[in-house]
């Protein structure tokens, strides 16, 4: 009799909690899919799934000394890099909102195991957004270390390219009046670096940018990621550099 009221209790707790679920997805939508995100954050913080099959599947056949990896955010994985170098060995290996921190985790599975020649390194900005949570200057400095480290000891040769401007059409314009002075700050310390140990830096942000630092008008259509016209600035300075490894 004792077992039988437990399963009962058990029974009428997984109905109600099944009811209170339904009424918060009616109810409060906007606030399930922020729980549903955070879950899923929760589960695979650094993203580690989403290019785990392409990473397996990568053609074996492609001589690695060739392979190039484009690593970074949103800007990075909206790039359509078949269509811009053709027969090209160039892999894509952006994921939309990662800050350098997400970024740091995923460095082994989705640049080092794969064995590129180079990894360009795009990142930055979501940080400067606080995606993952408040960031100083210091925190994204100590991510950016930390990769040149791990591809310096696997015999990967780095480009960092420097954060885009953004111009006042990008919500985060509008939402931190300090943006553009954090985005700066970054670039300076980011080509210090390059400069002092001899890495390379690549400049986008000059080449993007107004004469008051805003991204050009032209080469955006939301004020923070780059257009045709944009990437097609990018694609000009990155191939320029690659040369170099040639």
């Amino acid at each position: 009799m004792k077992v039988k009221c437990l399963n009962q209790r058990s029974h009428l707790k997984g109905i109600l909690k099944s009811i209170a679920i339904k009424i918060i997805q009616m109810l409060l939508p906007n606030l399930w899919r922020r729980m549903e995100e955070q879950k899923s954050r929760l589960n695979d913080w650094g993203q580690l799934q989403v290019y785990h099959q392409k990473n397996i599947n990568l053609d074996a056949s492609i001589i690695v000394e060739s392979r190039i990896i484009f690593f970074g955010d949103s800007i990075t994985e909206f790039w359509d890099l078949e269509a811009t170098f053709k027969d090209k060995n160039y892999i894509n290996r952006g994921i939309s909102g990662q800050t350098t921190s997400q970024m740091l985790v995923r460095f082994r599975n989705d640049v080092i195991d794969l064995q590129p020649k180079v990894v360009v390194i795009l990142a930055g900005i979501n940080d400067i957004a606080g995606n993952t949570g408040a960031m100083t200057v210091e925190m994204i400095e100590g991510n950016y270390l930390s990769m040149c480290e791990l591809a310096q000891m696997n015999h990967i040769k780095i480009i960092f390219a420097s954060v885009l401007p953004i111009n006042e059409n990008s919500p985060l314009s509008q939402s931190d009046p300090q943006v553009h002075t954090k985005i700066r700050t970054l670039n300076s310390w980011l080509q210090d670096y390059c400069d002092k140990h001899q890495q390379i830096y690549l400049d986008y942000y000059s080449h993007m940018a107004d004469a008051q630092g805003m991204l050009k008008i032209e080469l955006s259509d939301d004020g923070l990621h780059p257009n045709a016209k944009g990437y097609a600035v990018m694609a000009k300075l990155i191939e320029e550099v690659i040369q170099q490894f040639k």
